[in-house]
C-alpha cells in the first residue's frame, strides 16, 4: 500500500470525473458507449450464479515441501480488530498449533506509527519468519530492509495490491484473492440485483493501494451499464468509518434521494456506520441503499446480512484458509522453494447463503491436505 497521499493523487487522477460523467453521461466520459444494458444484466446475472453455485478452487496446492520443525513466527497484525484480520490469525493460530510451531500476535492498532513499533518489537524477537496482515510490505521499508538483512523471510495477507510474490517490497509472497475479482463480483451483484438502473456511491480508503484497485475496478463495472450511475466517490479512512460514514451516507441520501440505490464498500467495515445514518433517516434496514462490501467478509458483516440489518451482500474471503496458506508460504520460504501460486477465489454471500459461522470456511479438507503436504498427516 503505497504511501497514501501518492495514492490519493492517483486516484484523483483515475476517478476525478465520474461524478459528473456517471455511466451515461457525456462530460469526462469515455469514448467507448456503454454496451447494451441487457447484455450487461445477463452477464452479471450469469457471473453471480456460476460464483453462488461452485466451491472449485478451495482446496489449496497440489505440491509443496515438507515444513520445517519447530519455527517460531510472529504475524503483525495492521489492526486486530479488524474482521479480516482477526480471521486469518484465527487459520494462522490452527496451522501453526497443527505444525507444532510457535506463535507470536502483535498489534499494529490501526496506525503507520504502531505497525512500525510492532515490526521493530517483531524483528527484536529473531523469528523464523513474519507475517504481515493487512498493510502493504512498501509502508515499513526500514523494517522490510532489516529482515531481509537478517535472512527471515515475510510473508503477507493484503500485503501487496495483488496476490503473489513482490519482490521490489521484499515480500516472498502476498496472500489474497485478486482484488480486481472481489470488485467486479460486487459490481455484477448490484447490477444483476438493480436490472441494470443502480445508483451508486462507492467508499475506499487512498491510504491503502489493493482499496484503490478495487474502487477503479467497481467504477469500471458500473460504468459498463449504459443506465447505471456513479453518484459519488468517498474517500474514507477504514479507521474513521465508524464515526464518518453516519453523516456523510445521511447527506448523500438527501443529495440524491432514491437515485441512491447501493453502497459499495472495499470493506463491510463501513458498514456499521453507514447503517447508523440510514436508521437516523428513518430507512428500514432491508430497503434501499443497499450494502454491498467488495471484502472480506467477517461476523459482523455476516450478522447484519442474516438480519437484513443495513447489509445485503459480501463478497468474503476464505479467511481462515488464507491463514493456512500463509504458514505453507512461510514454510516454502524456509525450504528454499519458491511461492506456491495458489490463490483462492472469493464468494458472494447473500442473505440465501450466509454462513452460520463468523467466516466464509469453504466446505473442502484443506487442512487435511496442507497436512499432508507438509508431512504432518
Amino acid at each position: 500500500m503505497r504511501a497514501g497521499r501518492a495514492v490519493g493523487l492517483v486516484v484523483a487522477l483515475a476517478l476525478g470525473g465520474v461524478i459528473l460523467a456517471g455511466c451515461g453521461g457525456t462530460r469526462g466520459a469515455s469514448r467507448r458507449r456503454p454496451a447494451p444494458v441487457g447484455l450487461v444484466v445477463a452477464q452479471a446475472q450469469a457471473a453471480v450464479r456460476a460464483n453462488l453455485s461452485s466451491d472449485a478452487g478451495y482446496a489449496g496446492p497440489a505440491a509443496g515441501p515438507a515444513l520445517k520443525r519447530d519455527a517460531f513466527v510472529v504475524f503483525v497484525a495492521a489492526d486486530i480488530t479488524n474482521g479480516g484480520i482477526a480471521g486469518v490469525a484465527r487459520g494462522v493460530e490452527q496451522a501453526t498449533h497443527a505444525v507444532g510451531w510457535k506463535l507470536r500476535i502483535l498489534d499494529g492498532q490501526a496506525s503507520v506509527a504502531g505497525r512500525r513499533q510492532a515490526m521493530n518489537e517483531a524483528l527484536a524477537l529473531e523469528p523464523n519468519g513474519i507475517i504481515l496482515g493487512g498493510f502493504n510490505a512498501s509502508e515499513q521499508p526500514a523494517a522490510m530492509r532489516r529482515a531481509h538483512a537478517a535472512h527471515i523471510p515475510v510473508v503477507g495477507w493484503h500485503a501487496a495490491s495483488s496476490p503473489g510474490p513482490d519482490p521490489r517490497d521484499g515480500l516472498f509472497t502476498n496472500v489474497s484473492t485478486n482484488p480486481l475479482e472481489v470488485a467486479r463480483l460486487a459490481a455484477d451483484y448490484v447490477i444483476a440485483r438493480s436490472k441494470g438502473r443502480a445508483g451508486v456511491a462507492i467508499f475506499y480508503d487512498s491510504g491503502f493501494q489493493i482499496a484503490v484497485e478495487k474502487a477503479l475496478a467497481m467504477q469500471a463495472a458500473i460504468r459498463r451499464c449504459g443506465r447505471c450511475a456513479v453518484l459519488a466517490l468517498e474517500n474514507v479512512a477504514i479507521s474513521q468509518a465508524q464515526d464518518l460514514m453516519p453523516a456523510l451516507v445521511a447527506r448523500l441520501v438527501r443529495r440524491y434521494g432514491s437515485r441512491l440505490t447501493d453502497l459499495l464498500a472495499i470493506n463491510g467495515n463501513y458498514f456499521a456506520g453507514s447503517g447508523a445514518g440510514l436508521f437516523a433517516l428513518g430507512i428500514a434496514g432491508d430497503a434501499p441503499p443497499f450494502a454491498v462490501a467488495a471484502g472480506d467478509g467477517d461476523a459482523a458483516e455476516f450478522a447484519r446480512i442474516r438480519s437484513g440489518d443495513y447489509q445485503a451482500a459480501s463478497v468474503a474471503e476464505p479467511l481462515n484458509l488464507q491463514g493456512w496458506q500463509l504458514v505453507d508460504e512461510l514454510g516454502r520460504a524456509l525450504a528454499g522453494a519458491p511461492p506456491s501460486g495458489y490463490v483462492a477465489p472469493p464468494r458472494l454471500i447473500t442473505r440465501s447463503n450466509v454462513p452460520a459461522g463468523g467466516v466464509f470456511d469453504p466446505p473442502t479438507p484443506y487442512r487435511q491436505r496442507y497436512l499432508r503436504l507438509w508431512g504432518v498427516a
